[in-house]
């Protein structure tokens, strides 16, 4: 069996850091060998942001007219690579002892068959991250568009980390696998094999963007104005009105900033005078709440676990995880329309359930996209739960080989990007990698 030594980088929809980590695989046993993170400049988080505006449901050729795309785009991948090279050199890493990165790339939009199907429309998801130009940069193999391959094959293409969370739970154990990001995800591992993935909503997402522009900090930190705040129910039900579509459509499904509609909700806030701590203890609570409501849509033939493994840094938050153990276990404030379905939630639990942090949780998801790359390397189908239970097989990921640098890199933009239907670019054509 091939061992393999493969950075892993995430820069989550929150742009609050870049995380990297250099995992080694012998098989599915994995030992992480260094870690780094850096935060994003306030400059870089606000550039990326006004982006995401404006390339919301335009194909890549609208995109890259955009007079701003091309420097944000190779600023970011820049930023990246840095770090990259950062990394190895303060741990004494020869960058020819790694394999490859798993290189994520950022979303900027996401439209998939779960949503497009109810709006009529095409779907299609968006990520911006040249792997060509990352490789260059630092002479390291790049495995990267790995959300295409899924969505052009009718699938969501989020989330991705149910297999990783079940090669995880070799040590771990079965359980309900939560991610508490920018958007919260889960996974239900049982037997060893992930049953269910799916995005659950918003989890930092009010919280991080209503702090950085109420206080001008980055998120907050230790719950410091969180416990000093007091829950607003009609805050919180508003929270849940705007995006009830979303948080009502049936598993499996996945999420996107713009479907939270950040924007209505701080107008609310605003229009209403509600105190800047009583918001930010209820965009917390509602990120507990919204997750516990995403666990009431599991389908009552599959078997819930008997323990919660939380990862991500959003149940760092100690309002947000204290209002999703007091919610499952009865405690704390629910909406009329949802009292029936969390009581019907804790007797499925029967009492049993336990939370605890996952010992992989610091670095999850960066690890995810190193597991995911050596998948690729492997030519092995990765095993999401909605593609294996259609008897379906897909790889993902494309590969780029370190070269000399190209004057313009044509793969700034992934492949399932707004248009692809009518572009050729698609798999049952025979267009693979």
């Amino acid at each position: 069996m091939t061992k393999y030594r493969i950075i892993g980088n995430m820069t989550g929809n929150s742009m609050d850091a870049i995380d990297l980590i250099l995992t080694e695989f012998d098989g599915d046993a994995m030992t992480d060998i260094c870690s780094y993170t850096k935060p994003y400049t306030k400059d870089m988080q606000e550039r990326v942001d006004n982006l995401r505006k404006k390339v919301l449901n335009k194909t890549k050729a609208e995109i890259e007219a955009l007079p701003e795309f091309k420097s944000v785009h190779d600023d970011y991948v820049k930023q990246i690579a840095e770090c990259i090279n950062e990394m190895c050199e303060l741990n004494k890493i020869d960058k020819k002892s790694i394999n490859a990165i798993g290189f994520h790339g950022k979303t900027l939009d996401h439209n998939p068959p779960s949503k497009a199907k109810n709006d009529g429309t095409q779907p299609y998801t968006l990520q911006i991250g040249s792997g060509q130009m990352l490789a260059d940069l630092t002479g390291i193999p790049v495995v990267y568009d790995f959300r295409s391959d899924p969505l052009m094959q009718g699938f969501d293409g989020a989330p991705l980390v149910p297999p990783h969370n079940a090669h995880i739970s070799v040590v771990e154990g079965d359980g309900c696998y939560y991610n508490g990001g920018n958007t919260s995800n889960l996974a239900l591992i049982i037997d060893g094999t992930a049953q269910l993935g799916a995005d659950a909503g918003p989890f930092n997402e009010y919280t991080d963007n209503y702090i950085r522009s109420v206080t001008g900090e980055s998120y907050d930190k230790d719950g410091k104005w969180g416990k000093k705040g007091q829950l607003n129910e009609k805050l919180l039900q508003n929270i849940f009105a705007c995006g009830r579509t979303f948080y009502e459509t049936p598993l499996p499904k996945s999420g996107d900033p713009a479907y939270y509609h950040r924007g209505e909700i701080f107008e609310y806030v605003k229009h209403k005078g509600i105190k800047t701590e009583d918001a930010i203890h209820t965009f917390e609570y509602s990120a507990a709440y919204i997750a516990v409501q995403a666990l009431t849509l599991v389908p009552d033939n599959i078997k819930m676990p008997e323990q919660i493994l939380l990862f991500g840094g959003g149940w760092k938050n100690p309002v947000a995880r204290k209002s999703f153990e007091d919610l499952l276990n009865g405690r704390g404030f629910v909406l009329p329309e949802h009292e029936e379905s969390f009581a019907k939630l804790r007797e499925r639990f029967a009492g049993q359930l336990k939370i605890k942090q996952s010992i992989y949780g610091d670095y999850m998801e960066a690890r995810l996209f190193a597991d995911l790359a050596r998948y690729k390397l492997e030519n092995k189908a990765w095993e999401i739960p909605e593609v294996v239970q259609k008897g379906k097989k897909i790889i993902c990921g494309r590969i780029a080989e370190p070269k000399a640098p190209a004057e313009k890199y044509n793969d700034c933009i992934n492949r399932a990007a707004k248009g692809w239907q009518q572009s050729g670019n698609v798999l049952q054509k025979g267009y693979c990698y």
